[in-house]
């Protein structure tokens, strides 16, 4: 689905260097296009936040909405990349994807000289490949457990630290408010379908135990271990338990639905479930709150998965003046924080964290600073290229174990045979 938001400023036109930080719009109008996945109220929630760019630079947006699925996006990125696309403009991509997109993107070192010393550095540095900085953060993301607060009160139950007392408190809650008539009660909430969002679950679970990070810093292939089998099998014991044997086809938004219409007790997923739980159509507006995620198998790590968004100026456009520009706005300061207060969204840059009005509005994101300390990356730096090939035979070999297709242990196995195969000599 595609639609168009027309100029309303015709013929030619200067405009100077604004305030704002932008730099300064092109001599005439033009149209931008702009491809994004849509999650939760995305689509809405853009229009808003590039109205000011377009009413100071006379430029009007075209926006693309993808489907919410990453791995979906990815696939139609390269689809377009690969056949040189000149009608898209700017690109919003994920941070795992620079270095498998670097070629396609133009070099925004000079342009963000000034801009991206303001951001977390291991942000800028994952978007950096070979030197060049290949797209600008635009806001950075890390899960959380989001727990009904009104239910642990009412049972007596602390908030849990480990995923032992995550699961036992949400079976002991669930079974006693399934006993006084909520028969659509679950524990907890994932997203368990065979897409990059399990490799981002699964990675949680298996580092949280102790068991790594699937592929090491240094290239190693380490996810065959004894705790990753544990942190496995214990996931696989909630589905049927604690969590509806359809959770192995969840994404985001299937979770979200659920969480919102209060049906669950636990949920796991993103910053933007966050202000849209607490709208006026959500049965658990005011009824909850968030944590780190659990510790696992009297490990003392709390995992996070590194996530967040990014924008990228294509080598194809037409119009890179004008994108180089709008790529600036949204990676600035004005745009980060109205992303926050719009959408809770995490900013990327450090000092909007000590924003009196995002603090005010949105007290949820200076909360959420110790949820990111927690965040761990995907192994996307030591395998380049083979990314995606590498976390689509992760993510399938955890549903197999999920699903009852093998154990845990086999399935790591010879998913560790698969990996030294793709290996090859080097990543």
């Amino acid at each position: 689905m595609t639609f168009r938001i027309r100029s309303l400023i015709a013929g030619s036109a200067m405009f100077a260097v604004l305030a704002a930080g932008l730099v300064a719009a092109p001599v005439r109008a033009e149209e931008i296009t702009y491809v994004s996945g849509a999650v939760g109220n995305a689509v809405e929630d853009f229009k808003k936040i590039v109205k000011p760019w377009e009413e100071k630079t006379g430029n009007t947006v075209t926006l693309v909405p993808m489907p919410a699925s990453t791995t979906d996006q990815f696939g139609q990125y390269r689809l377009w990349l690969a056949a040189g696309n000149t009608d898209i403009d700017l690109y919003q991509t994920d941070v795992i994807w620079a270095p498998q997109l670097a070629d396609q993107f133009e070099d925004l070192t000079a342009a963000a000289k000034d801009l991206a010393p303001q951001h977390f550095p291991s942000i800028i540095e994952s978007q950096t490949v070979n030197g060049k900085l290949v797209a600008l953060p635009i806001f950075t993301d890390a899960p959380a457990l989001y727990y009904r607060k009104d239910l642990l009160e009412k049972y007596k139950k602390p908030v849990p630290k480990t995923w032992e007392e995550m699961a036992a408190t949400a079976k002991e809650i669930q079974d006693a408010e399934r006993a006084a008539g909520k028969k659509d009660l679950w524990g907890f909430i994932w997203q368990g379908n065979a897409y990059e969002g399990l490799t981002c679950n699964a990675l949680e679970w298996i580092k949280s135990f102790g068991g790594g990070q699937v592929v090491e810093a240094d290239g190693t292939i380490s996810v065959n271990n004894e705790k990753a089998v544990a942190a496995l099998e214990a996931a696989k014991s909630w589905v049927g338990t604690i969590s509806p044997p359809g959770v192995l086809s969840y994404q985001e938004e299937e979770a979200r639905g659920l969480w919102q219409t209060g049906n669950a007790v636990f949920m796991r997923n993103w910053p933007y479930a966050y202000t849209l739980g607490n709208g006026a159509d959500s049965a658990v507006k005011g009824l909850f709150d968030v944590t780190t995620l659990p510790t696992g198998g009297g490990n003392d790590t709390s995992a996070a998965t590194l996530g967040g968004w990014n924008v990228a100026v294509s080598k194809y456009s037409k119009h890179k003046d004008a994108a180089i520009s709008l790529a600036l706005y949204l990676a600035g300061p004005e745009a980060q924080k109205q992303r926050a207060l719009i959408a809770s969204n995490l900013p990327t840059i450090q000092s909007l964290y000590d924003d009196k009005e995002i603090a005010e509005k949105q007290p949820i994101i200076p909360q959420w600073k110790d949820v990111f300390l927690q965040a761990v990356p995907r192994p996307s730096a030591p395998t380049k290229g083979k990314y995606n090939e590498v976390s689509a035979k992760f993510w399938s070999s955890v549903h197999d174990t999920l699903a009852g297709k093998g154990t845990a242990a086999e399935n790591l196995e010879m998913l560790e045979a698969d990996l030294d195969e793709l290996k090859g000599s080097a990543w």
